[in-house]
């Protein structure tokens, strides 16, 4: 039996959250979310259970409604660095979910970084 590219994505994105999980040490996690048409990142922690800040390209007010390009995915870093200071984080882990690392998700992770968050 094959797997398909829909089993493939949610092994990888256990693995990957399995991984985090066991290092996490009380730091929040930075989770991506990637649609055909939107890319959302969340600040959680996850030992409250409680999101601490998010930022997705269905913000108006970021201009890039509907939008999934590497443009929109800096932008989106860009702002959650800043609510993420905000928040009072400065260290969390990336999350890629089931997502490659490379494209619209390093682009993200990149402008986080530029932004202040360290992971």
């Amino acid at each position: 039996m094959a797997n398909t590219k829909r089993d493939l994505f949610l092994k990888r994105r256990l693995r990957v959250r399995n991984k985090i999980k066991a290092m996490a040490n009380g730091r929040a996690r930075l989770s991506v979310h990637r649609s055909s048409k939107n890319i959302s990142v969340q600040l959680i922690d996850d030992v409250r259970g409680v999101t601490l800040a998010a930022a997705s390209t269905l913000e108006k007010d970021l201009g890039f409604v509907g939008k999934n390009n590497v443009e929109a995915a800096k932008k989106v870093g860009a702002m959650i660095a800043e609510r993420a200071k905000a928040a009072g984080v400065e260290e969390c882990y990336f999350d890629r979910g089931g997502f490659l690392f490379h494209g619209k998700i390093a682009a993200l992770a990149a402008a986080a970084r530029e932004g202040g968050l360290k992971f």
